[in-house]
């Protein structure tokens, strides 16, 4: 097999409910990247719900592999291996990826590559600019809110993690009680821009010792100050409620991102996930990288921070390099820990 060849990886990304199918070159280009959203299938419920998610993945993953393919203008033929998402997500999504993605590559002679879903979120900084180790990595988003150190190519070290709810899952609890439709991290923010830290919400954890985050805390203080209002009839300003909670989701985000800088000296820094794309956040990081002149900040595009199979292929082809590959053995893993250091979890 030659590594040092054009590569190109078709990769699928089904771990929640975006089903995504993309081709990716060489790690660093994207030939195409089709996402099928689900978003008004869910804004009914609040959330996403795992069986119309999976309902969904089944309808429209043929044609994502279809339009994948036709826009990047490929064929099977083309392709060096498959890459697909196995775990962290919801089980029935994520299986429809992996039956899928195996069928492909069973069908077609094609190496099989299994792809943690953060290790994605991670090197969607690579469809822009290359990633220099030494690098650090804050991965936010509706299910993980986690701090990554990696010292080299392919493995990855947990220093801070969420203990209970994560900073998406917390926006889109509080968004509920403004009155905001599923997703809100998106309309939380402009309301944010537009209000004042009036509130002053706890910021828990923001001075442990250690880099792990706590949001519940918060949200429930959040959800108690807007309960007590309606009991005595009084209103509350919506944008300093906002404001007020994005603050101290902020806060405790860059302050344990800073510390985890000064005892991780790194040379890049790598924002990713649903949540990177929170305007309050981008701004916040931008100004504290400022202190360290070694250190580039990498923020995910706004387009590639919510689920998508372009950064499935960057992370795939990575493994490809180091030829981590996997069987038709390999099963979905909804509650795969972010601690493995690039092995394949089929030996």
């Amino acid at each position: 097999m030659n590594f040092l060849a054009r590569n190109l990886i078709l990769s699928f990304e089904t771990s929640c409910d975006e089903t995504s199918v993309a081709v990716i070159e060489n790690g660093d280009t994207i030939l195409s990247n089709i996402v099928a959203t689900q978003i008004k299938s869910h804004q009914r419920f609040g959330g996403v719900v795992p069986e119309v998610a999976s309902r969904h993945h089944i309808e429209q993953i043929t044609g994502c592999i279809e339009d994948a393919l036709a826009r990047a203008n490929v064929t099977y033929d083309d392709l060096s291996a498959v890459a697909v998402t196995y775990g962290p997500g919801l089980v029935g999504a994520l299986l429809i990826g992996v039956t899928a993605a195996k069928a492909v590559a069973w069908a077609h002679q094609l190496p099989l590559i299994p792809v943690n879903h953060l290790a994605g979120h991670i090197y969607a900084a690579r469809l822009v600019e290359p990633i220099e180790f030494p690098a650090m990595a804050l991965v936010v988003s509706g299910g993980h809110t986690e701090l990554v150190y990696m010292p080299v190519e392919n493995r990855f070290e947990i220093i801070g993690e969420t203990r209970d709810d994560a900073a998406g899952e917390a926006y889109d609890k509080i968004g509920r009680v403004l009155g905001i439709n599923y997703p809100a991290g998106k309309q939380v923010d402009e309301m944010a821009h537009q209000g004042r830290d009036t509130f002053h919400f706890p910021r828990a954890m923001d001075q442990d010792a250690n880099f792990d985050f706590s949001f519940s805390g918060l949200k429930s203080a959040f959800i108690n100050t807007v309960h007590h209002a309606d009991q005595i009839h009084e209103t509350l300003n919506k944008n300093d409620l906002a404001a007020s909670f994005q603050q101290a989701v902020v806060d405790v985000l860059a302050d344990k991102t800073v510390r985890a800088l000064h005892e991780y000296p790194v040379k890049q820094l790598i924002v990713g996930g649903g949540v990177a794309a929170n305007k309050g956040l981008r701004e916040r990081l931008g100004k504290e990288l400022q202190a360290f002149p070694q250190t580039t900040l990498e923020l995910v595009p706004l387009s590639l921070c919510g689920d998508n199979a372009a950064m499935i292929g960057a992370a795939g082809e990575m493994l490809y390099r180091h030829q981590v590959f996997t069987d038709a053995t390999l099963n979905a893993d909804p509650g795969l820990e972010f601690d493995w250091l690039g092995d394949s979890p089929v030996k």
